[in-house]
């Protein structure tokens, strides 16, 4: 009987979750910045978000188009939510695609765990390549003198927070 309810079951969980467009986005041929662009994604857009890498999504435009987008500019429907016309089993499916039916949250960006922070270790390479972005006191002081801007004293702030 499980078998066959996992069966019954299984199309449901390979269905892209429903995301809608929060602002006009590059749709991307890879996951990159600097990829080509596919198309461009109006604001609003109803897209399918078939899979997650990185901080990128692959999506399914309303015209069948495919394409990466930034996972900050999507917003999803809550978990279990209805589609617009969903009703009865099709919303069923829904809360068992996604195990809940409670609000989602989605993320960009993932934090440091204890234990990867206790085991962290210096990368002397990277710290040189980083410094190499580094401005120097005349460059930053040119760069000031340009855009008419003035050197401000800002007191850090103490320890008791005030």
């Amino acid at each position: 009987m499980r078998l066959a309810l996992l069966l019954l079951l299984a199309p449901a969980l390979c269905l892209a979750e429903p995301a809608t467009v929060m602002r006009a986005t590059e749709l991307k041929q890879q996951p990159a910045s600097d990829a080509a662009s596919v198309a461009t994604l109006a604001e609003n857009a109803k897209v399918d978000a078939l899979e997650r890498k990185g901080g990128w999504t692959r999506v399914k435009a309303e015209g069948g188009t495919e394409g990466w987008v930034r996972t900050l500019s999507l917003r999803y429907a809550g978990a279990g939510e209805a589609k617009q016309g969903d009703a009865g089993i099709s919303q069923i499916l829904n809360v068992a695609r996604t195990g809940t039916s409670g609000a989602q949250v989605t993320t960009g960006v993932r934090g440091l765990d204890a234990e990867q922070l206790a085991n962290a270790k210096p990368n002397a390479a990277e710290l040189k390549k980083l410094e190499r972005y580094a401005a120097s006191k005349e460059g930053a002081e040119g760069f000031a003198a340009k855009g008419k801007l003035s050197a401000q004293q800002v007191a850090y702030p103490r320890e008791d927070g005030k």
